[in-house]
């Protein structure tokens, strides 16, 4: 009966916003298929989750990517090497993990940015032979909230085990995925806290 009782005790205890975190991040859809293309063998990825921030709280956590290394998990560096426009050139250094592999990634990428409903990323040098992805961000006018959809290609440019890179690779994407959703819901909420 004890143990009920702290369990039941610790289970008040949890504050509504993780509560509320946590039944969205199970809302996260990732989904990762490896598909041909001209003969290469590459990754394909599709993930969406919404957040309570409208478009605008979303756009500026996405591009200001000076600060990305501060929530996306693995990623150890991120700097702006040029801006012109709405064209920026990302320097972005991290590691990918899976099980006993670690790998070093660094990436040169350029972001062309369409206000508050895109970035177009696309790999100028580094350890991928194919990156692009795209994030597009919708209102939700019922809840004021923003719909993020986050699409890719890629192809590393090191050794991936057939079987295990669809895997690995969703790991990867569900965790930066949950880093960034959960990231813009807590600055919201300290906005309009």
């Amino acid at each position: 009966m004890t143990r009920l009782f702290l369990c039941l005790l610790m289970l008040c205890a949890v504050p509504a916003t993780a509560l509320a975190q946590a039944t969205r991040l199970d809302k996260l859809k990732v989904d990762v298929k490896r598909i041909e293309v001209d003969g290469q063998r590459m990754y394909e990825v599709d993930a969406s989750g919404s957040v309570q921030a409208p478009p605008a709280s979303v756009w500026k956590t996405l591009t200001t990517y000076e600060r990305m290394n501060e929530f996306v998990p693995d990623l150890s560096s991120c700097r702006v090497l040029s801006r012109n426009g709405n064209e920026v050139i990302i320097e972005q250094q991290g590691m990918a993990r899976f099980l006993f592999m670690n790998h070093p990634i660094h990436l040169v990428v350029r972001a062309t940015e369409t206000p508050f409903t895109a970035i177009d990323i696309a790999l100028v040098s580094g350890d991928m032979r194919h990156y692009e992805s795209r994030w597009n961000l919708y209102p939700i006018p019922e809840t004021g909230g923003t719909r993020i959809v986050f699409s890719s290609r890629l192809m590393p440019g090191f050794y991936v085990p057939g079987m295990l890179g669809t895997t690995m690779i969703r790991g990867d994407i569900e965790r930066m995925m949950a880093a960034v959703l959960t990231r813009i819901d807590s600055q919201h909420m300290e906005k309009s806290g």
